[in-house]
């Protein structure tokens, strides 16, 4: 079992910037894909970016060129830079971890507006 605790979420300007840490802990062996996913009230959850252990990351189309996703293996951690956030960032962000099966944080809450 590998839990996952996030931090970093609050309120924030447009335009504004905020850093999202996540930290894995427990029963871990060996951890594949880590990355970060959101959930806007009344939507589906959707993938933002996601991290394999080479350092290749993907990122939702609606992100890329404003977030960057960052991992260390050795500390397990994975942190999410946001910059030039939008209202439409607004949302619940879950840490995501693979080992053995799809691992997720409780949710950390981020909300654009001025």
């Amino acid at each position: 079992q590998v839990q996952l605790v996030e931090s970093g979420g609050g309120l924030v300007q447009p335009g504004g910037s905020l850093r999202l840490s996540c930290v894995a802990s427990g029963n871990i062996y060996i951890i594949y894909g880590m990355g970060w996913y959101r959930q806007a009230p009344g939507k589906e959850r959707e993938l933002v970016a996601t991290i394999g252990r080479s350092g290749i990351a993907n990122y939702a189309a609606s992100v890329k060129g404003r977030f960057t996703i960052f991992r260390d293996n050795a500390k397990n951690t994975v942190d999410l830079q946001m910059n030039s956030l939008k209202p439409e960032d607004t949302a619940v962000y879950y840490c995501y971890a693979f080992q053995a099966r799809a691992n997720w944080g409780q949710g950390t809450q981020v909300t654009v507006s001025s």
